[in-house]
């Protein structure tokens, strides 16, 4: 036998695994190799080291039967060594054998103390150290085998209450995951609480129910469920709805134990005797209570199992909160939809009056405007009749504007208007816009100021409605402000945009006024020197105009009597191809001879005051009321121009117009509509059906007379291209 520090290796612990441990301690190798060759009968293993230190290494790796100990060692003696060793938790039982050449009563009586069970003096006798070491190495065998059939029915219990807790809480997790299942199946209360009285009976219950609070704050049972009623509207006995009411108000659980005579299934059904009440609570209020009851001795059913009722009830209450929730986001969705439909239906009978009310204005101005300028042709030069017809010719075009202004406001919201686009020099727009302002400007004494960019301001937008925006804000800036205002008007680039501004120096807005002044029929406050302050719908064209061209439009007042600007902001374009200079007017040739006009036109007045100012320019006319007049006629009369309106009883213009160009007599007249219907399918239409032009009422009756010249003039070149090709 070797004797190191460790006799054992490694490898030799899993052979010796069922043996027992000995460990010798001597600082004398050969006392080791006695202590060795005494024992290595006995068959266990054995560990020699030679110090305390080594000692206690060993100790805290293995557990021992018995140490065999020497009292005197160098550096840690064996009394401290065993002090040590009995601090340990593995080796504080450990029987110690203390080896000593002599021992005294204080060493014995000290070695006792510190827990030895015996002395052996050296030098040792073989046989009363085999025999002493094998009776502990019984005993600690004896107590292995003892403690490891404890602990495998210590473990085969252990393993037995996991199993029966892993079923009860996989069962547990099962059911409050289908509860989740259900209560999240449905956002009707009705409905979800129904499925959970069908999942509480029977799995977990034999009778349940659940209440909700009302308005008024009041408990109420809403789905009582049992084996004799299942779903049953009935209310809960009194005892449970007691519980139920007490959970409620307080918060917290509670159980009750019912007597046996009460019954709430009826005489057939089991008494129930346990009853738990648990609240639905969300947040910090409690929305109902949730109820199980159960017979004493209800298989399955057992109170250990109510104790997942809290959070059945938090899934539960979460659940209703959201139907609840659910419930009043329909409603209010139902009444928002309600109030937008009605509200969409106020706005489209608000465009299709403005739209018919501009219509019927147009028939009423139209032969005013004609009548006037029959006054003006034949009356005897006189200076109160010529002041007269002026004051008429302005309040005519006044009316003519506010009608514009309307209908273009209900084409707009209608989406029926759309934009002629093509690079515009807004300088050209403005100077426009200035020619055709300045006679209302200069009426009312006001001085305008012009401030233009040297280089042109190109954009790509429609000429006539962005003059018609800079328009609108010249006669809004002199509208209202004092006579002998000033008014400035400037145009600049800006980040990309081409600012237009219009300011002023009269009556300003009003802070309240300010954010709405955009809106329809939005004025302030009327007083006497605003009685021209129009109808409130100028501002809104302008808005919208200029958003339909993809800009914006602000309005800028430090308040009342301070003045107002208002300033346009549109995208503008940076190239743009060079354009031809702007054309010369054309001058309308006037008629060579008369031709026969038939006026077809239902409003005689409008018909009438037409054929007047016709025959001042030397034409033959005819009028009637209806289209099957105009066709009756014309094999008679062969009119070469018809003007006709669209909106005839009977036949409407279009159907005349396309009858007409099926008669030999007018299949190459000139026809002309003259209507109220001047939208742009409404154009189309006309062309579609056979008009060469269309007018909207009220025209200037000098537009139609050129009209017919420019076709007479055409007609003449065509023939005499004609016969100078036949010769």
């Amino acid at each position: 036998m070797e004797l190191n520090a460790q006799s054992t290796q490694p490898g030799d612990l899993v052979a010796a695994a069922a043996k027992s441990n000995i460990l010798i301690v001597d600082d004398l190798p050969e006392k080791l190799l006695v202590f060795g060759t005494v024992l290595e009968d006995l068959g266990q293993n054995l560990v020699f080291v030679r110090s305390g230190a080594d000692a206690l290494r060993e100790v805290l790796q293995r557990e021992f039967a018995v140490i065999l100990l020497d009292v005197n060692m160098p550096d840690i003696d064996g009394f401290e060594t065993a002090s040590l060793i009995r601090r340990y938790k593995r080796s504080a039982h450990t029987p110690i054998i203390f080896i000593t050449a002599f021992a005294d009563e204080i060493q014995t009586a000290r070695g006792y103390s510190l827990g030895a069970v015996d002395y052996i003096l050296s030098p040792v006798v073989p046989e009363v150290l085999r025999s002493k070491v094998k009776v502990f190495v019984e005993l600690h065998s004896m107590q292995r085998r003892l403690r490891d059939q404890a602990d495998e029915r210590v473990a085969r219990v252990a393993a037995e209450t996991a199993r029966r807790l892993a079923e009860d809480a996989g069962r547990r997790s099962q059911f409050l995951s289908n509860a989740s299942r259900v209560l999240g199946g449905s956002l009707d209360r009705d409905v979800g609480m129904h499925r959970l009285a069908e999942l509480l009976v029977p799995e977990l219950a034999a009778f349940a129910a659940l209440a909700l609070v009302d308005e008024q704050g009041e408990l109420q049972p809403v789905v009582t469920a049992g084996p004799a009623t299942a779903h049953a509207q009935a209310p809960p006995p009194e005892p449970a709805l007691r519980a139920m009411r007490e959970a409620f108000a307080s918060r917290r659980r509670v159980t009750r134990e019912l007597a046996d005579t009460e019954n709430p299934d009826g005489p057939d059904a089991p008494p129930l005797q346990r009853l738990a009440a648990v609240p639905m609570v969300i947040g910090d209020r409690a929305l109902g209570a949730l109820l199980v009851a159960a017979p004493r001795e209800a298989p399955g059913q057992s109170p250990r199992d109510w104790d997942l009722l809290e959070d059945l009830a938090d899934r539960a209450a979460i659940a209703f909160e959201n139907a609840q929730l659910y419930r009043s986001l329909q409603a209010e969705i139902i009444e928002r939809r309600a109030a937008e439909t009605e509200l969409q239906d106020a706005s489209r009978r608000k465009d299709e009056f403005l739209a018919m009310l501009s219509h019927e204005l147009r028939n009423p101005l139209a032969p005013i405007r004609n009548a006037l300028e029959v006054v003006r042709r034949i009356a005897p030069p006189d200076s109160k009749l010529t002041w007269a017809g002026d004051v008429m010719d302005r309040q005519v075009r006044h009316l003519t504007r506010l009608v514009e202004e309307l209908l273009d406001v209900a084409r707009i919201s209608q989406g029926k208007i759309s934009l002629n686009r093509e690079p515009v020099d807004l300088n050209a727009v403005i100077a426009h816009s200035v020619e055709t302002a300045q006679p209302f400007v200069d009426a009312r004494g006001h001085g305008l100021q012009v401030q233009l960019p040297h280089t042109p301001v190109f954009l790509q937008g429609d000429f006539a409605r962005l003059a018609q925006v800079v328009g609108n804000l010249l006669h809004n800036a002199a509208k209202f402000s004092q006579e002998g205002g000033r008014i400035h008007l400037a145009l600049w680039v800006e980040d990309g945009n081409a600012v237009i501004a219009v300011r002023d120096e009269g009556i300003g807005i009003d802070a309240t006024l300010l954010p709405r002044i955009f809106d329809l029929f939005s004025q302030g406050s009327r007083s006497l020197d605003r009685s021209q302050g129009g109808l409130g719908v100028g501002l809104t064209l302008v808005r919208r105009l200029v958003e339909l061209h993809g800009g914006r439009v602000e309005a800028l007042s430090e308040g009342s009597d301070r003045g107002a600007e208002f300033r346009v902001h549109i995208p503008c374009i940076s190239v743009v191809g060079s354009g031809d200079g702007d054309a010369s007017p054309v001058q309308a040739p006037s008629p060579s001879g008369g031709r026969r006009v038939l006026i077809v036109d239902d409003n005689h007045d409008a018909a009438d005051s037409v054929a007047q100012f016709l025959q001042l320019e030397g034409h033959e006319v005819k009028t009637v009321g209806d289209g099957m007049q105009a066709i009756a006629c014309v094999p008679v009369f062969a009119p070469q121009v018809v003007v006709l309106d669209i909106g005839l009883p009977v036949l409407s213009g279009y159907e005349v117009a396309k009858r007409l160009r099926e008669m030999p007599a007018t299949r190459d007249a000139l026809i002309v509509a003259l209507t109220g219907y001047g939208q742009k399918e409404d154009k189309q239409r006309a062309l579609e059906s056979g008009f060469d032009h269309h007018f909207v009422k009220p025209t200037d009756p000098h537009a139609l007379t050129a009209l017919i010249a420019r076709w007479t003039s055409e007609i003449a070149d065509k023939g005499g291209a004609a016969d100078s090709a036949a010769r």
